[in-house]
């Protein structure tokens, strides 16, 4: 019987943790941004980066795979909002490139970790829970 192993706790997953990588990334880009964006540009960017591990977490420490796909897409749509608000930030010279980097850097490896666990996630049969075997005795599927 093939299960994914399911982690101990939302900490052990590299994916999460590079989540919490991301996040730290953001606060130190936007910590240059200009005063008058405290509450603009700057807040909505902290919100959607911190909300990328907060969705791993959340998913993580849930019962079902399903959850756990919801959640994963989530995180998947912050880490776009997050994206395209540093790209705007480098549009708008709040930001160089440089400094910019590391945070496109993470969040381009988290997508390809997202995507990657989702489809693995996604290959496993709905009725493979803790209670029913993947597949009926004596039934093959194909």
């Amino acid at each position: 019987m093939s299960e994914l192993p399911k982690a101990r706790h939302y900490k052990d997953l590299l994916i999460w943790q590079k989540g919490m990588v991301l996040a730290k990334l953001v606060y130190k880009l936007t910590a240059r941004f200009p005063p008058q964006e405290r509450f603009g540009l700057t807040s909505q960017l902290r919100r959607a980066a911190v909300s990328v591990p907060s969705n791993i977490a959340e998913g993580q420490a849930r019962q079902g795979t399903k959850e756990f796909l919801q959640f994963l897409s989530h995180a998947e749509g912050s880490l776009a909002e997050v994206e395209t608000q540093i790209l705007l930030s480098l549009d708008l010279c709040f930001a160089s490139r440089e400094d910019a980097a590391p945070s496109l850097k993470e969040i381009d490896e988290l997508q390809k970790m997202i995507v990657s666990l989702k489809r693995k996630l996604s290959s496993y049969s709905p009725l493979a829970t803790r209670h029913s075997p993947l597949s009926p005795r004596g039934v093959e599927h194909h």
